[in-house]
């Protein structure tokens, strides 16, 4: 039995299968995980209901076991930046690199991503709440 923060065993095997710069995808819940990522890559769907379990519960639980160098969000064309923009920046190390790319884009980048090893699907309901993960060098 482990104990600790992370004990999803799918989620477990793929972070301690990942290495520096390996790529961990969290979607929210309107994200088309089946078609826009790798055909290959692991996915593990947490999306119970609307609302269980949301992206930033999953972030602050990866935080804590993985060293994260750069996130990418998938931000809106026009308007304010989503809310959830400035959570994830908390929750992440004052370190990591944070980047904002369109939407086409980020699905470009997920899809054809040798590095993305792990999409992780939630039943987060708030908008433009996807956080693509890098992995950095454990220190």
């Amino acid at each position: 039995m482990v104990k600790g923060g992370l004990i999803h065993p799918h989620i477990l095997e793929s972070v301690a299968a990942a290495g520096h710069g390996a790529q961990i995808l969290i979607t929210d819940g309107n994200y088309p995980a089946s078609t826009k990522t790798k055909e290959d890559v692991n996915k593990v769907y947490l999306n119970l209901a609307p609302g269980l379990v949301n992206v930033t519960d999953v972030l602050k639980v990866l935080v804590e076991v993985i060293n994260i160098e750069e996130a990418t969000v998938m931000a809106p064309s026009k308007g304010d930046k989503p809310a959830i923009f400035k959570e994830f920046k908390r929750i992440l190390s004052s370190g990591t690199d944070f980047n904002e790319i369109g939407r086409f884009e980020f699905y470009d980048k997920c899809v054809s991503n040798q590095d993305l090893c792990l999409v992780i699907v939630t039943g987060e309901q708030r908008i433009y709440a996807n956080i693509l993960l890098t992995i950095g060098v454990v220190k």
